[in-house]
């Protein structure tokens, strides 16, 4: 079999709050522990859950996207701290309608229609971003927001000429 197999990673912008949030969480809880010990324990209980939540929540918000294309078929991976990886969505290409860049006049109908829109971008400004209009079976017609790089089109562009707009 001669499978066509391309892989971008994409990056997700990061949020500069997010690093003031978790140090912030970090000497707040350096700071109830030390008052606990002098007053009360429950102030050691929410030093605690500061600690908890600098540790456990914030490196979830590190997050890059892979798109990996494999015979007619785009998974997406969501990668947390580059530690956790979770597939958010695979699109199936023989029931897609087309993929345009998300500024493209093709694409009017479908915004005009209010779609559910996936968002699988890295938020940069200067990046070209491709959408698909895909026809699932429970939700309907979505749009899939996602960064392939010229390869991954080519390679799409190969299996399904007509459907890839790139203008």
């Amino acid at each position: 079999m001669n499978d066509t197999y391309v892989e971008v990673m994409v990056a997700r912008k990061k949020n500069p709050l997010v690093g003031v949030g978790r140090i912030a969480c970090y000497v707040l809880s350096v700071l109830f522990f030390l008052l606990g010990i002098v007053s009360s324990g429950f102030l050691i209980v929410i030093a605690a859950a500061l600690a908890a939540v600098a540790y456990f929540v914030f490196p979830r918000l590190d997050i890059e996207y892979e798109y990996l294309y494999i015979d007619r078929e785009i998974s997406i991976d969501k990668i947390m701290s580059k530690e956790k990886r979770k597939n958010v969505y695979t699109v199936d290409l023989n029931k897609m309608e087309c993929i345009a860049p998300v500024n493209s006049h093709e694409l009017d109908s479908y915004k005009a229609r209010n779609l559910k829109v996936y968002d699988f971008t890295s938020l940069e400004e200067d990046r070209k971003v491709f959408s698909i209009v895909y026809e699932t079976g429970r939700e309907g017609t979505v749009l899939v927001n996602f960064e392939p790089n010229e390869e991954m089109l080519r390679a799409i562009k190969n299996v399904f000429p007509r459907k890839v707009i790139e203008y």
